[in-house]
């Protein structure tokens, strides 16, 4: 079953450090078997208090390999770099087995 890592990016006071992490974290993502299906672009607030300022959505095979990225001890570096230069709020949430519908 598909797991998503759901992030809000703001507060990014280090640009130059946020892009060197943007061009080096797709190659961690994939190395999970995951990939982008939001990254960044535009949206709206149809309802609620939520105060997005960038939205990234990763799609990975299954929770374990979500959490695998996370974890990676390769990944670490750039974890510390986006966590430097910026505030990241991120969720890892479980797909459907099946569509409701």
């Amino acid at each position: 079953m598909s797991a998503y890592i759901v992030v809000n990016i703001s507060g990014v006071h280090d640009a130059a450090g946020y892009e060197d992490y943007k061009a080096k974290a797709p190659a961690m993502v994939r190395k999970h078997g995951g990939e982008y299906v939001v990254r960044g672009g535009t949206f709206e607030v149809v309802e609620g208090e939520w105060k997005p300022s960038r939205v990234v959505i990763l799609r990975f095979p299954d929770m374990a390999s979500a959490k695998a990225f996370i974890d990676d001890p390769e990944y670490r570096p750039l974890k510390k770099l986006r966590q430097s230069v910026c505030k990241t709020d991120m969720v890892v949430v479980e797909g459907l087995q099946q569509p409701i519908f």
